[in-house]
């Protein structure tokens, strides 16, 4: 990470890809030790071939176009140094990173608490090039420490709005009531802490110039922002202020607050196109071939020795294979309607076709446990596939719904993550396995017909409405999962809680991805679950998951995890627990003690489960699909 504020280039620490893009990825802030800097827009991010890759995933990238712009035309890595480059801190290569800049530029004295900006000098920039964590801001002519220069905090309050604006918290305008009653002269502001909660109730801005005082609580609240001044539109994270003006009150926000930023991450798994294998070996060394128009230029190839994996295939036949591919990239490319993701997927996986294979793609069919061949038609062990992720977009405030949703007013308020309409987005590719299981269409249906479980479903769709209205959508009534999505999310929590105890890896290294539609116009009817791990090298493929795939092993594992479900430390609490209970959450039966999974591990953020429908509970034993 390198910073940008006037004009200083050092780096200032060090993050993994993942949080790039979950965490830490454009608009958002990240908490140095001594500094807190934001994420630069990918206007200043580095497309140098030397520092950064292509990653090519077509069915992904066909989906960005539709969400993102038709502009969009690939996809790079994150920027990354050289693994054997230079580790002298001065060379222009120790400062390859993503581009970050100093915010809030409001910084806070410990010592003598006075508050000022940045660009008034009162404070010192004092980088470490060797040491980039010891990076800081102090105040050389502190008052109170005057023997030394105390180190400076950013400051703890900011202002955003729902549009994704962001900005310093108005400190001088808002002591002196926004103008109200005007300070005659250069105003001097303090931060005063009057109990030791550190409550907002317990702070006060002071005025030194004037000596005005204002009690920070003052600023939280609905009724409060009604009297917050308008959003200033600001947009650190691109150097500039929105062209489209925003009429929304601003909003205080804590520093590091959860809400401040949210990622809005599109992946896809990558799927053979073809189980032949010519088409194959085209789609793993699409990188080295992907300039070849010609017979002459595929022969200086095969010369060069970039042809090794084609050994068998006549040149002809290459050839005609590449400018397909290219034929087929050109059509896709004036596609602008997004394309479906997971259809591709549940082919390869509910057919569980051997033949389908590529370097990054390996499965095989097993038989399903003994004791629930009635309830499980499929299991499918996913030896390695590939996991292609980009950044889309981000959110601030509200949570974004997930973009393989149709509703267009779940992106209105999606912030840029650029200045201007690059042709990229950072991207992540990862590697791992798998176990997939398809439970048996005909059961389901039987189960969906019960009036018990109907009459849960309309307790799922009155509580889907509630929430999505809370929050603005526009048609509330649209994208609900379903009763079907509720059994399979919620069996894929408690399966992923149990084999995390066998298979070596951690809870946020297992992830889900729910195949559930019931009608036959989107492509369904689908049930199934892919539980896989995903990590940047090879340890996502250590076969620590995929063997407890085997018949006995997951049978165990799954009586095991229904067994499990059945009680809950905080029963009766949590079975009594109903979906209409409020808008704040989305679920019945489940809770952090028995269902909920890592937010990197769940596709709906925690929301649509339900313990009863696996396993009856002390509170519900009608609605049970393995009884």
């Amino acid at each position: 990470m390198t910073d940008n504020h006037q004009l200083n280039n050092f780096r200032v620490g060090d993050l993994n890809p993942s949080q790039l893009l979950y965490g830490f990825g454009v608009g958002a802030i990240v908490d140095l030790p001594h500094i807190s800097v934001i994420v630069s827009g990918l206007d200043d991010w580095t497309k140098d071939p030397n520092y950064v890759r292509e990653i090519k995933e077509d069915r992904l990238l066909l989906g960005l176009k539709a969400v993102v712009g038709s502009h969009i035309q690939r996809m790079y890595s994150l920027p990354f140094k050289p693994e054997f480059g230079s580790s002298n801190p001065l060379e222009q290569e120790a400062l390859v990173g993503v581009p970050v800049g100093t915010f809030p530029k409001w910084m806070f004295c410990p010592a003598c608490h006075i508050l000022a900006s940045l660009d008034t000098g009162v404070f010192e920039l004092r980088p470490d090039l060797y040491h980039p964590d010891r990076t800081r801001y102090v105040h050389s002519n502190c008052r109170i420490a005057r023997n030394k220069a105390p180190t400076v905090l950013p400051a703890r309050f900011l202002v955003a709005c729902e549009k994704g604006h962001l900005d310093d918290f108005p400190w001088i305008d808002f002591v002196h009531h926004f103008g109200e009653q005007p300070c005659s002269g250069t105003p001097s502001v303090t931060l005063q802490e009057y109990g030791p909660s550190g409550e907002a109730r317990d702070l006060f801005i002071f005025c030194e110039t004037c000596e005005k005082r204002r009690q920070m609580a003052e600023a939280f609240g609905r009724d409060n922002r009604e009297k917050m001044p308008t959003c200033t539109a600001r947009r650190p994270h691109l150097h500039d202020t929105d062209p489209d003006s925003c009429n929304l009150k601003m909003r205080p926000i804590l520093l590091g607050a959860s809400n401040l930023w949210f990622s809005q991450v599109m992946s896809t798994i990558s799927i053979p196109d073809s189980s032949d294998r010519l088409v194959v070996l085209i789609n793993d060394n699409w990188g080295m071939i992907n300039d070849i128009d010609s017979l002459d230029t595929l022969k200086y190839a095969q010369k060069r020795g970039d042809l090794k994996a084609f050994t068998g295939f006549p040149l002809e036949e290459i050839l005609a294979a590449i400018i397909s591919k290219k034929e087929s990239g050109a059509a896709n490319a004036v596609v602008d309607i997004q394309p479906d993701l997971l259809m591709p997927e549940w082919k390869a996986f509910s057919t569980g076709d051997v033949q389908l294979r590529a370097t990054d793609f390996l499965i095989r069919k097993v038989s399903a446990p003994g004791n629930y061949k009635s309830l499980i038609s499929k299991v499918v062990l996913v030896d390695r596939l590939r996991e292609v992720k980009a950044l889309a977009g981000f959110t601030r405030i509200d949570s974004p719904s997930e973009l393989d949703e149709t509703s267009e007013d779940q992106r209105i308020d999606a912030a840029p993550l650029s200045r201007s309409n690059v042709n990229w987005l950072p991207a992540v590719e990862v590697r791992g396995e798998g176990i997939f299981i398809q439970i048996d269409e005909e059961k389901i249906q039987s189960w969906l017909s019960k009036p018990a479980v109907q009459e849960q479903q309309r307790l799922f769709f009155n509580a889907h409405v509630a929430w999505r209205t809370a929050r603005n959508f526009s048609n509330p009534a649209a994208d609900f999962p379903g009763m079907r999505y509720v059994l399979l999310h919620t069996f894929g929590h408690i399966l992923m809680r149990q084999i995390v105890l066998e298979c070596g890896y951690t809870q946020a290294s297992i992830r889900e991805r729910i195949y559930s539609r019931s009608s036959e116009a989107d492509g369904g009817p689908m049930a199934g679950i892919l539980l896989y791990t995903s990590a940047p090298d090879s340890e996502g493929t250590l076969g620590g998951l995929v063997n407890l795939g085997l018949p006995d092993i997951l049978g165990h594992h799954i009586s095991a995890a229904l067994y499990d479900a059945t009680l809950c430390t905080s029963d009766p609490t949590c079975s009594e627990h109903r979906p209409e209970y409020g808008n704040a959450t989305l679920h019945a039966a489940a809770c952090h003690a028995c269902t909920f999974a890592p937010e990197t591990s769940c596709e709906k953020g925690n929301r649509y489960l339900d313990r009863a429908v696996l396993v009856d509970t002390i509170s519900n034993n009608e609605i049970s699909f393995f009884g």
